[in-house]
This record gives C-alpha cells, structure tokens and sequence, in this order.
C-alpha cells in the first residue's frame, strides 16, 4: 500500500505551478476457477497494476493512464495528460475535489487469509460444490458450471489538493449452476456463497440452493395474464433496487437520464420504503473507506419513508448542482471520476418472508427476471422482463410459474410497495436485496 502512496506522491510532486493533479494507483489480484464434471475446466490467475493521471489547468483537465508501476512511463502518462489540455473544452466547474471534514470510516474489509489462500485449496473448493451439486438430488442431470473466484485489491489516491488516501479489500465468490431433468423437463438454477475470506463460504449451502432452485421449477406453467400481488425475493429485489440507485446520481439528473430529476422532496415511493446508500457499512461486499477521488465515503438517505431526500455526488457534479460531494465518486484507474450509489439497502421491515406470503391469497413470488437491465428505460420508468418463480395461493407457496413478463413502471412499483421484509440480505452486486411485496404488477403469462 505504502508503496502504491509512494508512486502517487511522486507524481503529485511534479506538479507545475496553477496546475491541480490527481493520481490514482490499483493493484488488482484475481483468481477463477472452474469445476466440470470432476475436473479443472479452467484456472485463471491474473494480476493487474496501473495508473490514472489528471491534471487540471484554467478548466480544462487532461487525462492519461499506463498499465504498469513504471516509473518512466508513469512520467510520460503524466506529461501525456498534460498535452491532453490543449484538446479540452474550458468548464467552470472542473477541478480537483478537496478535502472535506470528514475522515474515512475504519473498515475491516482486508483478509490476510485470503491473500495467502493456495491455488490447490481454491481448486479444491471448486470441485467440491460441482461434487455436491451434482449429487444433491438424483434428478440433477448436470453442473453447468461451478466456479470459485477471488479478488484482492488495494488502491492509492493522492492530490495536490492535500488528498492521501489508501484502501485494500478482498472478496471471494462461490457459485453453481445446476440443471435437473424430470419427465421431459429440464430446468436450471443457481446458488452462492460470498465473503471476505475463503472461510467465510459455505460450499453445502451454494450447492443446495442450485438444486433447490432447479428442482422446484420442474413442471413449471404459465400463469395466467392479468394484474396480480407480485412478491420479489431478494435476488431479484437487488437488481431493481441497483437500478433505482443509478437513476439517483447527480451526472444522469444532470444528463437529463434520470426519472426523478426535479423531484427531490417528493414522495416518490410508499412510506414503508427508506432507501439508503452505505459503502461504509462492512457488511456490504462493495464496502470501501473512501470514494473514486479519495474523499471518505458516508451513509447517504436517498429516501426517507418514501420522499426523495437525496442524489448522489462527485465532486464535479456537485458543484454543477451546488452542493456538496456525497463521496459517490466511482473509477477504475482508467477512467475520469463517475459517479453512482455504490452499497443501496431498504430499511427492512419487522414480518419474515413466509408471514408476508402468508398475508397474500393470490399473487406470485418472483425468484428471478431476465433481460431486466435491457428492459428497463431509465428515463420514463417503463419496464418488462421475462420472470419466474412459484404461485402463491390462500397463504401458501404452490406449483412453479415461468415464461411469463411483468410489466409496470418503476415510479408506480415504489409507489405500491405494501411490505418490506427482515431478510436484508447482502449480494456481490452494489445493492441488497429483501423481500418485497408489491400492490401490483402487470403479468403477462398465458
């Protein structure tokens, strides 16, 4: 880390008079494995450095990076982004962010574990999950796949603004994909397993929830067409939820690309929804100390019991806006700062799953969409996606239901959303998912 800070340092040092610059340094690890029929169908170990420079003169900011640690060409990235000023067009609110009161959160989010994790033991928990997917039931035809991958990243930001920042987080990821057969009918299903540390991942449970979610599907049937109560488990309610959070960001309200643009201190969602970016909760696997441009990250209320308290800020896009920076700032070290939520969670609610079902006498329990990032339109709200999942009767699960869409916009499904559940659960995705019971959706089945 130390020596990524160094590097940042260096550079920042180099910097001329009335110029601002910005470097940031990454230093990524990666490991996949995956498991097939027994054997090792694919091992990949890739690790990857690098270094993003901008500087910043009378508004216009130019911008260069390098995939290397080199320090001869870290300078000519430097001098490279320096000649990229002469081709910028002047912009007032360009400029360095600066630091703000706000000191990062001390976060454990590093595992010494997992840096020294064997490539033998990684491969071994990989053949294991197919192992005990394949035999988790005897009408488990397959393992599509079973993989396990890990991550350790560390990164430096440094600027002549009086910015010095380090971050260093792991992760790791396991994940089945298993397809069961029975009279002529083949489905297929997923489970996983996310921490910190390999310690943390529970292989039994990744390979019962990839035969569970395969099995029960088998004999599935369209449900009827219509508008019914729709309840989104927490897989699904994740990825809606990551996609209201990127409506919220003040570069698409100012793109004219976001749904809620004018409309903060509105209720735009019922009273029972209070949504909330955290990336300083530990829990969340996107958790980090600090944003895209070092500024500390915080916990931003983007809603609060449906009103629309919030958008989310770098430090350009707040100044466009007049504001402050909600240190929202995201980047890879080739890219300029963005901007976007980075960890979204519900409050959650007091009632389990299976007391919210059993509230419902006819209605659908969604347990996964697709097409859902391409079928939803980000300005006008529209969306349609295929679904499946199970049927719910008098209170009670029944027979499973696919091939069918559900359809509505995203300002009315938050506006009708009745319930929310206690099973916060955090994914590998920059939103967790709960239960949610939504009034009304438009089905579209047989």
């Amino acid at each position: 880390m130390s020596d990524l800070l160094a590097l940042c340092d260096r550079l920042v040092a180099q910097a001329q008079p009335g110029e601002q610059v910005e470097v940031v340094a990454v230093h990524e690890r990666e490991t996949e494995v995956r498991a097939y029929e027994g054997q090792v169908e694919s091992l990949t170990a890739a690790e990857s450095q690098g270094v993003g420079v901008r500087v910043i003169r009378d508004g216009r900011q130019g911008f260069a990076s390098a995939g290397t640690l080199d320090l001869t060409i870290l300078d000519e990235a430097l001098a490279e982004a320096r000649e990229n000023l002469a081709f910028a067009t002047p912009d007032e609110f360009c400029a360095l962010a600066t630091p703000d009161a706000l000191d990062p959160a001390v976060l454990d989010i590093y595992r010494q574990e997992l840096v020294d994790f064997p490539v033998e033991t990684k491969v071994a928990l990989a053949l294991e999950l197919e192992r005990r997917t394949r035999e988790g039931d005897p009408r488990i035809i397959g393992v599509e796949s079973a993989d396990y991958s890990d991550s350790v990243t560390q990164t430096a930001v440094a600027t002549t603004t009086g910015i010095r920042t380090t971050t260093a987080e792991t992760g790791c990821f396991l994940s089945a994909y298993s397809l069961a057969e029975e009279n002529g009918d083949t489905q297929a299903g997923f489970g996983f397993s996310v921490g910190r540390q390999p310690s943390d991942l529970d292989v039994n449970q990744a390979a019962v929830d990839a035969v569970e979610r395969s099995t029960r599907m088998l004999g599935a049937v369209k449900p009827p067409s219509g508008r019914m109560m729709v309840v989104l488990d927490p897989w699904v309610s994740a990825q809606f939820l990551g996609i209201v959070g990127g409506t919220l960001s003040g570069e698409a309200v100012q793109k004219g690309r976001s749904l809620f643009a004018e409309r903060l201190g509105d209720q735009v969602a019922a009273s029972t929804l209070t949504l909330i970016d955290d990336p300083t909760n530990p829990a969340a696997f996107t958790a980090t100390a600090t944003d895209g441009e070092g500024l500390a990250t915080r916990r931003n209320v983007l809603m609060q019991d449906g009103r629309l308290e919030k958008f989310v800020h770098n430090s350009y896009t707040a100044r466009r806006a007049g504001t402050a920076s909600t240190g929202s700032a995201v980047r890879g070290y080739a890219s300029t700062p963005g901007v976007g939520v980075q960890a979204v969670s519900v409050q959650p609610g007091e009632l389990s799953p299976a007391a919210l079902i059993a509230g419902i006498t006819d209605g659908l329990l969604v347990q996964g969409v697709s097409g859902l990032h391409s079928g939803v339109n980000p300005v006008s709200g529209d969306f349609s996606t295929g679904a499946e999942g199970l049927r719910i009767r008098n209170g009670e699960l029944a027979e499973p239901v696919r091939e069918f869409t559900i359809a509505s916009t995203l300002q009315k499904m938050l506006l009708e959303v009745t319930a929310v559940g206690d099973d916060l659960v955090w994914l590998p995705m920059k939103a967790a998912g709960v239960t949610l019971v939504i009034a009304e959706l438009t089905v579209s089945g047989a």
